[in-house]
């Protein structure tokens, strides 16, 4: 399954480039993208475990770039 989110207050490249390896590692992520200048998300998951897998992103995001706003659109 497939979703996408709105990401505001991501400082830089390499903050969005961090942000997405340590989100590759959260178990049930298939795949993620992370655009700064689109300031977009895009993760790929097994659609089984979505709430445990976006409890476990908003919890890292909260962890390394707390000014970090997240909406799923």
């Amino acid at each position: 399954m497939k979703t996408k989110f709105k990401i505001k207050g991501l400082d830089c490249a390499n903050c969005a480039n961090e942000l997405e390896r340590d989100i590759r590692k959260i178990k049930g992520i298939e795949n993620v993208n992370i655009s700064f200048m689109t300031e977009r998300m895009e993760i790929e998951y097994n659609e089984n475990e979505k709430e445990e897998i976006l409890k476990n992103i908003k919890k890292l995001i909260k962890k390394e770039e707390p000014d970090l706003e997240l909406e799923e659109i």
